[in-house]
């Protein structure tokens, strides 16, 4: 299985190719939840902080300004340390 891939501080022109900032919008406030991934995920951090501990994996941080694949199949826990805010995409 893939790991969790972040681009920290993607360049504007990096964010504009992907179209970014046509993503749909989540945003959810300081939590802890289980979760997994039925697609692969792309998102961009606008606000917050938050752990994510792939099950039997390490536990990998991110937020403002990151850019972050997370694989399909992933099984994972989240930990919102600061509220989030995020455009993302499947597939």
């Amino acid at each position: 299985m893939s790991t969790i891939k972040i681009i920290q501080n993607p360049s504007p022109s990096e964010l504009e190719e992907k179209g970014v900032f046509s993503w749909s919008i989540w945003s959810h406030p300081e939590a802890e939840f289980p979760w997994m991934y039925t697609d692969d995920e792309t998102c961009y951090f606008l606000e917050g902080s938050v752990t994510v501990t792939p099950k039997n994996g390490e536990p990998v941080t991110m937020g403002k300004g990151d850019l972050v694949t997370f694989p399909k199949g992933m099984e994972c826990n989240w930990l919102i340390h600061q509220d989030v805010k995020k455009h993302y995409r499947f597939g």
